[in-house]
């Protein structure tokens, strides 16, 4: 597959996951009463989904390392649709929630292929402009989501809604495997121990975090099974997590840096649904209206994010933009003004979009691209834990009656930390280096003497 068409087929994939997950938000209350369903029903809806996705990304990435990215990508997209098809003819409840689960297996299969794909098709110096146009589509999806969704939902009904995705994802999942994978000299075995650990210690972290009953027992096995996990991988001679990906210290800070920034972004928003509706008074159409700021402002700080990225480097550029998103946080709080709450609002699609783009470049492009499915396993692990710890602490906080104060104030403090891990980044003058004189992308050859 060509490099346009590869840019292309990751966009998409990219966008039916963003697209589904904002115009399921719109369709529950709808779903619940068309089949007679509980709260704690419809929540699992949402949960189920996260606990399969976010417990399989690094072992499918993994996967995508040994049988192909492109060939994972058709699986996922293909299962995708298909669950995404039945979901829209399932006869009750039970059947929805376990077809989103079944979503979540497909799409942890295709959303680290959307990122390995990018890696294998263009060289490191080059990456910056496809990952800033995938995170400038994920924008516009998340803008124009609720919108289509609440049309949909008021007119043809919410079934119609899991519909959208059925067409694209089934004609981009065949042609993605018609593409003949790119042999590999000696594939890397599959830790099928480590990735059960793995598997296990995510699901529960992420059942904890969405405080559902039991939270205190799978809080506890989370924390067991990390540490069998830890022990397991510095002991094995084939880690699902490569030394060549998680020995980086740039890695591993801009990780943490996706974590607290998506974190920060998805606490804000709730909070800041119930500042607008119950504090300020505003309608839901009229909360749509004031937060459009940010996703206008994410997608046009895609392409700003690239130049930067080329003229300033990861360091200043992601410090800047955690910065960004903190003080958007901190003036979303402390002001009713319409005018300033836009601004507010702009200031985190900024911050967000900004740190989004660099910190994945940072991720892909530090990663050997034999490692290229496990760094996008990993970088997806953290925009899925992160949106579940950020609601978790203002669900948290917003419980001690104090109001949105308090949450945004907490969040803004993240985004802050967050800010501190990006001195631990490449600076531009690394980045040249990298690029041009010792790109993990070119063989070296020894000095003639």
């Amino acid at each position: 597959m060509n490099p346009r068409l590869t840019l292309a087929s990751s966009v998409v994939g990219a966008v039916i996951v963003a697209l589904d997950g904002t115009v399921l938000t719109v369709a529950q209350p709808s779903l619940q009463r068309d089949l007679n369903a509980s709260f704690a029903q419809v929540q699992w809806t949402s949960t189920g989904y996260l606990i399969a996705v976010a417990s399989l990304l690094v072992f499918a990435g993994r996967l995508g390392d040994r049988l192909g990215h492109h060939r994972l990508f058709g699986i996922g997209m293909l299962g995708f649709g298909a669950a995404s098809a039945g979901i829209a003819f399932a006869p009750g409840v039970g059947w929805v929630i376990g077809l989103r689960v079944a979503q979540g297996v497909f799409g942890a299969l295709l959303q680290p292929a959307t990122l390995g794909m990018l890696r294998a098709a263009f060289p490191p110096d080059r990456l910056r402009t496809p990952i800033a146009v995938r995170t400038a589509a994920i924008g516009v999806s998340a803008a124009v989501g609720p919108l289509l969704g609440g049309a949909l939902v008021a007119g043809p009904g919410w079934r119609v809604v899991f519909l959208l995705n059925v067409v694209p994802a089934l004609v981009l999942g065949t042609l993605a495997l018609t593409v003949r994978p790119a042999r590999t000299a000696s594939p890397a075995r599959l830790d099928v121990p480590g990735a059960l650990l793995l598997a296990l210690t995510l699901a529960c972290l992420v059942h904890a975090l969405v405080a559902l009953p039991g939270w205190v027992w799978t809080a506890s096995t989370a924390a067991v099974t990390g540490a069998a996990f830890v022990r397991h991988e510095r002991r094995t001679a084939s880690p699902l997590l490569p030394p060549s990906v998680i020995g980086s210290t740039a890695v591993g800070s801009a990780l943490g840096m996706l974590v607290a920034a998506s974190a920060a972004l998805s606490g804000a928003l709730f909070a800041g649904t119930f500042l607008l509706q119950d504090t300020l008074g505003l309608d839901p159409f009229r909360s749509a209206l004031v937060s459009l700021p940010l996703a206008a402002l994410m997608v046009a700080a895609a392409p700003t994010c690239a130049v930067l990225l080329r003229r300033v480097g990861a360091r200043r550029t992601t410090a800047a933009a955690m910065t960004l998103l903190a003080l958007g946080i901190l003036v979303l709080s402390r002001t009713p003004a319409t005018p300033l709450l836009c601004t507010a609002f702009a200031l985190v699609g900024a911050g967000f979009g900004t740190v989004m783009v660099a910190a994945t470049h940072v991720v892909v492009r530090e990663a050997p691209v034999e490692s290229a499915g496990v760094a996008g396993g990993l970088q997806q692990t953290a925009m899925n834990v992160g949106p579940v710890l950020g609601v978790a602490v203002a669900t948290a906080l917003l419980g001690t009656g104090d109001g949105p104060g308090l949450p945004l104030g907490v969040l803004a403090a993240l985004a802050l930390a967050g800010a501190a891990l990006g001195r631990a980044l490449p600076g531009r003058r690394d980045a040249a280096m990298n690029d041009h004189g010792d790109s993990k992308d070119r063989t070296r050859v020894p000095a003639q003497r």
